[in-house]
């Protein structure tokens, strides 16, 4: 972007760049950072979200230092994890994953956690942590049949996307709606604006 110092989003997930994109930011190159994403033992969701979103940040810079024309660049990353209490959710790939997350989801209240990681043109990480509340519809077979042959969980944490269809099932939500997507918008534009990054953050609420 001409006048703009550059930005990479360390990440392949169109959902992150839609959302960046509706606030008016297009980054100048797409590095997602192929990490092993397992909670290691004991790991809290909250920590999981925190280290993963850092581990992409720092695999996007090595990345980035190869690269000519993107050194000195902003690095943005993120991470969600879902969670119901201590329990960390998968990320689907298989139906039966998904089946028992929705099974585990139905009725009650569970957490979103996003880590955002921004690494600096100086090599500054800076993070933030947002957690989302969601309460779901106690789910029939019939719902979650339906919503299993129209295939929008796959790869998805927790089984479900809150954009899609699943969107029915939602009783509550507490706290930023972008974040269950993927991206808590506010909180990242604020640490962008933070560091220098120029954005118009004249939104009452992005998030």
């Amino acid at each position: 972007m001409i006048g703009r110092p550059n930005l990479v989003l360390a990440s392949g997930s169109p959902r992150r760049l839609n959302l960046i994109n509706q606030v008016g930011i297009t980054p100048d190159s797409l590095r997602p950072s192929d990490i092993d994403e397992t909670p290691k033992r004991g790991e809290l969701p909250r920590s999981l979200a925190t280290r993963l979103a850092k581990e992409k940040a720092t695999v996007a810079l090595a990345a980035v230092q190869r690269d000519q024309e993107l050194i000195g660049a902003y690095i943005l990353a993120a991470d969600t994890v879902v969670a119901v209490g201590r329990r960390i959710l998968p990320k689907a790939e298989l139906l039966d994953d998904a089946h028992q997350c929705l099974r585990l989801l139905s009725g009650r209240n569970h957490h979103v956690y996003t880590g955002v990681c921004l690494v600096t043109p100086k090599g500054v990480f800076r993070q933030r942590l947002v957690e989302t509340r969601v309460r779901l519809k106690r789910l029939s077979n019939d719902d979650i049949e339906a919503y299993l042959a129209a295939g929008e969980w796959q790869g998805k944490a927790g089984g479900y996307a809150v954009q899609g269809l699943a969107s029915a099932f939602i009783v509550k939500i507490s706290g930023s709606y972008s974040n269950i997507v993927g991206l808590p918008l506010y909180e990242t534009v604020s640490m962008l604006a933070g560091e220098g990054y120029p954005v118009h953050i004249g939104w009452a609420d992005v998030s």
